[in-house]
């Protein structure tokens, strides 16, 4: 790996300090999931710096509430609402087929955390592997003309230190073996983000896309509403305004153009660690979430399930 990628930013700057004075104009812009949480924060900062955002979320009805209050505090009437269950693929089927023209920033930020019970989604594969990772790896596919066509598109792969806790283990991904562990299936389902943007970097750099993936922070959002909540002790905890800052740094800071295949927290590239950090806020990405082996097998075995 060569030279950690270092900016002038750390774990207090906001999303909208990191891409201050950027110029957006122009560009169109999809955000998984972003009627809740860094989502939201994520698509006002782009909003305000003149990008066209479109929110892509499950239930439309709550997302053209927070469009509304994004286009009026931003005062940008360029965010637009589209329905979009990653967990499901006839609805990325749906969404990929109806986009027209370029996309210039595909945020895969929608998840799903640690469910207590075993639960399957896509094509029988437990669910947060279904839905965190099969269901953006489809609609990314389903994208790939677009983004190629925006001459310079960012894709962008919100993982967590949640990673840390397991590789995508590829004899038995779905719990048929092993019993369910709900932090080991997370964990598991945050890796394969992490390989889902080395592949998409080393496939899709010819065609000038650049991907990364990143770790928000632990921020207190509905994401925890299995786990009792965030537990990650306070000084260790962020704002959703910073929470949001590395997604907006990776999708649209000039500083980055063509860096990509890694993983950020911080927004500053993270050291590689083959053992787990146990104390809290220790930057780190595991060796086995960047290997180019794991990453290629993961995308060829993701096309099969997909098509």
């Amino acid at each position: 790996m060569s030279t950690l990628f270092t900016t002038p930013f750390d774990r207090y700057s906001t999303a909208s300090e990191v891409i201050e004075g950027a110029d957006l104009s122009g560009k169109r812009a999809v955000v998984t999931g972003a009627n809740s949480g860094i989502g939201i924060e994520t698509a006002r900062a782009l909003a305000t710096n003149g990008a066209d955002v479109t929110l892509a979320v499950r239930r439309p009805d709550a997302g053209e509430q927070v469009a509304a209050e994004l286009r009026k505090a931003t005062g940008n009437d360029a965010i637009n609402v589209a329905p979009l269950d990653v967990a499901d693929l006839e609805s990325v089927r749906a969404f990929t087929s109806a986009w027209q023209g370029p996309l210039h920033i595909l945020i895969n930020n929608a998840g799903i955390m640690m469910p207590p019970e075993l639960e399957r989604g896509i094509s029988g594969h437990e669910q947060q592997f279904a839905t965190n990772y099969l269901g953006h790896f489809a609609l990314s596919l389903g994208l790939h003309r677009a983004l190629a066509d925006a001459n310079g598109a960012r894709l962008v792969s919100v993982s967590s230190s949640g990673h840390l806790f397991s590789p995508v283990v590829f004899d038995d991904i779905n719990f048929r073996f092993r019993p369910y562990d709900a932090l080991a299936a997370y964990g598991q389902s945050k890796t394969a983000e992490v390989l889902l943007a080395v592949e998409a970097q080393r496939r899709w750099a010819s065609d000038g896309i650049t991907a990364n993936a990143l770790h928000p922070g632990a921020i207190a959002t509905n994401l925890q509403r299995h786990t009792g909540g965030l537990r990650t002790p306070e000084p260790y905890r962020k704002t959703v305004e910073q929470g949001a800052a590395t997604s907006v740094f990776l999708a649209a800071s000039p500083l980055l153009e063509r860096v990509g295949g890694r993983y950020f927290e911080d927004v500053n590239e993270a050291p590689v660690v083959d053992v787990r950090p146990t104390q809290p806020g220790t930057p780190g990405v595991a060796r086995y979430a960047l290997d180019p082996a794991n990453a290629e097998r993961l995308w060829e075995m993701a096309s099969d399930i997909v098509r």
